[in-house]
C-alpha cells in the first residue's frame, strides 16, 4: 500500500519518499495485526459454539435412540418374546425399531448380560466394562447413552431396561460415528470434526475425521500435542494451513477419547475467498440448471470482485477519490464499506502530512521541500518550451537582533508580516513565495526575464522599507535580495538557488539592496578555492605586506596617523586586491589568523616609527568575525606587550554593518578594548543602518563618513546633506569626524568649510609602503611650513 500517487512519489525528494511509506507500511501492518487477533477470537468463539452445538447433536441423536428404545422396552409383544427367549421375534422387532430412527445397530441382553439377539449386519460387540457401566447407569436412571471406542471405532450406544414386573432384560442401539457422519455434523457447525483415541500400543490414532485425505497425515503426526492441550485452544499447522484447534474429552465408558474441533484459519482469515467459493459453487449449480443463467451469475458475481480488486488498486497507487463500486450488501459489500472507510481515513492523513511536508506551519507559505519541486518542475518546463524563468532569494538583515532583543514570539510575528507584503506584492502575478527557513525567503518567478524580476524586486525592497507596526513595536525591516535568471546564470536548479545565495551575500556586503548574480561574487568558483589554498601559504611565506594611507588634520595640515591596508602581492597573480580575498577569509573563518598577522605586524611598524622618532598612530581594521572573537583583546594585550607599544597609539576600525550583525556582543568586546585604552572608529558610517541608541552607548572615540557619500558630495545635494548631519552629530556626541574617499580638491574644500576633523583619500596619497610613506611624509612637512594652494585653498 503506498501513501502518495506515484506522480508525487517520483517528484519528491528521496527523504521525504521514504518517511511517508513507511508511515503506510506501519499502518498496515497494525490493521493486519487487529485483523488476525480478531480473526483469532471469533475463531475461538466458533469452537466453542461449534463445540456446544455438536455436543447437542450427540444429544439430540442418543435421545432420540432412547426413546425408541424406551418404545421398544414397554411393547407388550417383544416382553413376551423376549420371556419367552424367541430369539427370531425379538430380532424382527430390534429391526423394526432400528429402521425407524436409522440406528446403526439393535441388541437385545438377556439379564445376564448375554446377547439374545441383534440386527444384520452384526452390529460391535458390547461387552465388559462398556456394557456393565452402561446398564449400571441405565439401572440408575431408567436409561443411559455413551460415546465409546470399541473394536477401534467409535459409537454413540444408548441402553433402556426391558421390564415386566421386573427388569428382564436390555435393549441397546446405538450407531458408528464414522468420517460419513462426522463430516455430515462438521458441516452443521462449520468446523472439521476428529475423534482421536489410544491405540492398543498406547500411541494416539484418528478413529473418525472431516479433515480431507491430504491433511490427515499432518493430523496424524499432531496427535500427542493436541492430546496434550486438552480444552486449551490453540492454532496447529496442517500443510500449509494453520486451524485454530479445541479438545474435550468425551465418554466415559471405554478408553479415553477426545474429540477435536478445528476451524481454517486461512479460511477465517479470507472471508473473501469464503464468499467467492461460495458464489462460484452456486454459479455451477447454477450452470446445471441452465448454462445462460450459469453465464449470467458467474458474471454476476465476478464483476463486483472484480470492481473491487480494481479499487484497492486505486487506492494502493495513491488515488483516494474514487468511491467502491459494490453494493453495499452481503459480504462484499461488507468488505466494500471497510475499503471505503480506509479510503477516507487515508485521504485525511494524506491531506495533514501533505500541509506538514510542502507548508511552513509559521507564515503558511510553501516551505523548502515545495518551493525546490515547483522551481524544479518550472525550470523543466522552461528549457522545453525556450521561455525565461528568475529566482530570488531574500534574507532580513539583523533578524538575529530582533530575535535577542526583543524575543522570538516578536521574530515570528514580524516574519508572518513580511510574507504576507510578499504575498501582497507578487501573488497577483502567479509567483511562487516561499520560507526557505529562518529568515530566508524565496520567489520563483516564471517568465520573467532578468529585467522584469528585477523590477518586481525593487517593488519588494520599497514594500519592506516601510516601518512595521509589530506588538507595540516599531521594527525598520530591511532585506537583502540575491537575483538569478534562467538560462543566463545557470541551467540546473541547484546552481541557480547557489548563485542566488552567492548574490544575496554579495549584495549584503555592498549594502545593494537587489544584487544580481556576478561571477565575480562567487567566492566558492574553483578559482576563489584555488586562492584560498594560495592565502595560506601566503601568510606562511610573507607574501602578505603592509601598505599605510595617511589622515591628515584638515585644521592643522598635520599627520598623525595612518590606516593599515593589507596587500597581496601573488608570485603568478602579482598584486591580489583584498576584496578578492577578504571576504573570502571572512567566511571560512581565516580571517582570525590573518588579522593577527596584521595586528602584529602594524604594531611592529609603529614602535619601528616611534623608535625613529615618527610618530604616527597606527589604524587597524578588524573584521565582524574578530568582534565575536572573545579573545581580540586578549591578541591585542599580548602583541602590545611583544612590541612595547602604548595603547593610545592604536586606533581599531570596526564596520558600523559589522556593529549590527551581532551587537551585544560587539558591545562586549567594544567594551574590552576601550577599557585597555585603545582609540575606536567606526568605519563606514552611514552603510550600517544603526541607531542613534545604539551610537550613544558606543565607546567610541571617532567616526569615518562612507566614501560613497563623500566622493560625489560636490555633486550631488543629498550626499552632502548626509555628510553634514554626520559632521553635525559626530560633534554634538563628542566624536572625532573623518572624511575617505577624498579624491578632489573641491571635496576637500567642502569638508573644511562643514569642519571636518580628518581627510583621507587618493587626492592626498594612495596606500603606501613604509619606506615610500616615510618620503612622502618628508615631503608634506617640508610643504607644510608654507601649504600647499592645492590642499588649503578656501
Amino acid at each position: 500500500m503506498h501513501l502518495r500517487a506515484h506522480s508525487l512519489r517520483t517528484r519528491i525528494a528521496l527523504m521525504f519518499v521514504v518517511l511517508l511509506l513507511a508511515i503506510q507500511l506501519a499502518g498496515y501492518f497494525a490493521i493486519t495485526g487487529v485483523i488476525h487477533a480478531s480473526t483469532r477470537a471469533t475463531a475461538d468463539q466458533e469452537l466453542d459454539v461449534g463445540y456446544r452445538v455438536f455436543d447437542r447433536i450427540l444429544r439430540s441423536n442418543s435421545d432420540k435412540l432412547i426413546e425408541s428404545a424406551k418404545a421398544l422396552g414397554t411393547d407388550g409383544t417383544f416382553q413376551v418374546a423376549a420371556v419367552e427367549g424367541n430369539a427370531r421375534a425379538v430380532r424382527a422387532a430390534l429391526e423394526n425399531h432400528r429402521a425407524r430412527v436409522q440406528a446403526g445397530t439393535a441388541q437385545y441382553f438377556d439379564i445376564d448380560g448375554s446377547r439374545v439377539a441383534q440386527t444384520l449386519p452384526a452390529g460391535p460387540v458390547i461387552e465388559g466394562s462398556v456394557f456393565s457401566k452402561l446398564v449400571s447407569r441405565a439401572s440408575q436412571d431408567g436409561s443411559a447413552s455413551a460415546i465409546d471406542v470399541i473394536g477401534g471405532s467409535v459409537y454413540a450406544l444408548v441402553a433402556v431396561p426391558v421390564k415386566a414386573s421386573i427388569t428382564i432384560g436390555w435393549v441397546v442401539m446405538g450407531f458408528k460415528v464414522d468420517d460419513a457422519l462426522i463430516r455430515e455434523q462438521g458441516k452443521l457447525i462449520g468446523l472439521d470434526v476428529s475423534f482421536v483415541g489410544r491405540a492398543s500400543d498406547g500411541q494416539w490414532q484418528i478413529l473418525a475425521t472431516s479433515v480431507e485425505q491430504d491433511e490427515r497425515g499432518a493430523l496424524t503426526g499432531l496427535l500427542a500435542k493436541i492430546a496434550g492441550n486438552r480444552g486449551i485452544p490453540n492454532v496447529m499447522s496442517l500443510g500449509r494451513d494453520g486451524y485454530a484447534t479445541k479438545t474435550a474429552v468425551i465418554g466415559t465408558d471405554g478408553p479415553p477419547l477426545i474429540v477435536v474441533l478445528q476451524r481454517s484459519m486461512h479460511d477465517a482469515l479470507a472471508p473473501l475467498r469464503d464468499l467467492q467459493s461460495t458464489l462460484l459453487i452456486i454459479s455451477l449449480v447454477g450452470i446445471l440448471i441452465s448454462v445462460t443463467a450459469g453465464v449470467l451469475i458467474a458474471r454476476g458475481i465476478a464483476e463486483p470482485i472484480r470492481a473491487l480488486t480494481r479499487f484497492a488498486r486505486e487506492i494502493g497507487g495513491g488515488d483516494y477519490d474514487a468511491e467502491a463500486p459494490v453494493a453495499r450488501h452481503g459480504e462484499v459489500g461488507e468488505l466494500a464499506d471497510a475499503f471505503e472507510r480506509m479510503r477516507r481515513d487515508i485521504a485525511v492523513r494524506e491531506r495533514q502530512i501533505s500541509l506538514l511536508a510542502y507548508e511552513d506551519t509559521l507564515t503558511g507559505l510553501p516551505n523548502r521541500a515545495k518551493f525546490d519541486l515547483t522551481a524544479k518542475a518550472a525550470l523543466e518546463e522552461a528549457r522545453s518550451r525556450g521561455h525565461a524563468l528568475s529566482i530570488v532569494t531574500m534574507d532580513l538583515d539583523r533578524f538575529k537582533y530582533v530575535n535577542e532583543t526583543l524575543g522570538h514570539r516578536i521574530g515570528d510575528l514580524l516574519l508572518r508580516e513580511v510574507a504576507f507584503r510578499l504575498w501582497k506584492v507578487l501573488s497577483e502575478d502567479g509567483d511562487t513565495i516561499a520560507r526557505l527557513g529562518g529568515d530566508e525567503f524565496a520567489v520563483l518567478m516564471p517568465g520573467a526575464d532578468l529585467g522584469a524580476a528585477h523590477r518586481k524586486a525593487s517593488t519588494v525592497l520599497r514594500a519592506l522599507e516601510t516601518p512595521l507596526a509589530i506588538d507595540g513595536h516599531i521594527i525598520d525591516v530591511s532585506v537583502s535580495i540575491g537575483l538569478v535568471s534562467f538560462p543566463r546564470d545557470g541551467e540546473d536548479f541547484d546552481a541557480l538557488m547557489r548563485r542566488a545565495d552567492v548574490a544575496m551575500y554579495a549584495g549584503k556586503r555592498r549594502n545593494a539592496g537587489v544584487a544580481v548574480y556576478r561571477p565575480s561574487d562567487d567566492q566558492h568558483s574553483p578559482d576563489r578555492l584555488s586562492l584560498m589554498g594560495e592565502l595560506r601559504q601566503a601568510v606562511e611565506r610573507d607574501e602578505l605586506t603592509l601598505y599605510y594611507q595617511p589622515k591628515v588634520d584638515l585644521t592643522t595640515g598635520r599627520v598623525s596617523y595612518v590606516e593599515a591596508l593589507v596587500r597581496w602581492i601573488h608570485p603568478v597573480r602579482g598584486m591580489v586586491p583584498p576584496d578578492q580575498f577578504i571576504p573570502f577569509a571572512e567566511q571560512t573563518g581565516y580571517i582570525k589568523v590573518l588579522s593577527r598577522w596584521v595586528i602584529d605586524k602594524a604594531l611592529a611598524q609603529c614602535a619601528a616609527w616611534r623608535a625613529a622618532g615618527i610618530e604616527l598612530d597606527v589604524s587597524i581594521n578588524v573584521s565582524a568575525r574578530d568582534l565575536i572573537n572573545a579573545d581580540l583583546p586578549h591578541t591585542f594585550a599580548v602583541l602590545l606587550d611583544k612590541h612595547r607599544v602604548q595603547p593610545e597609539w592604536i586606533w581599531v576600525e570596526i564596520t558600523e554593518s559589522a556593529l549590527m550583525d551581532d551587537p551585544v556582543h560587539a558591545m562586549q568586546t567594544l567594551d574590552a578594548l576601550y577599557a585597555m585604552g585603545l582609540r575606536l572608529s567606526i568605519d563606514d558610517f552611514g552603510t550600517g543602518y544603526s541607531s542613534l541608541a545604539h551610537l550613544k552607548k558606543m565607546s567610541v572615540h571617532e567616526i569615518k563618513i562612507d566614501k560613497s557619500f563623500v566622493i560625489g558630495m560636490t555633486e550631488d545635494s543629498d550626499d552632502e546633506t548626509i555628510v553634514r548631519s554626520t559632521i553635525a552629530l559626530g560633534h554634538n556626541l563628542g566624536l572625532r569626524v573623518a572624511a575617505e574617499g577624498v579624491e578632489t580638491q573641491l571635496v576637500l574644500d567642502r569638508l573644511r568649510t562643514l569642519d571636518c576633523d580628518l581627510a583621507q583619500g587618493y587626492f592626498l596619497s594612495r596606500p603606501l609602503a613604509p619606506d615610500g610613506l616615510k618620503a612622502w611624509l618628508d615631503t608634506w612637512h617640508a610643504d607644510w611650513a608654507s601649504p600647499p594652494q592645492r590642499v588649503f585653498s578656501a
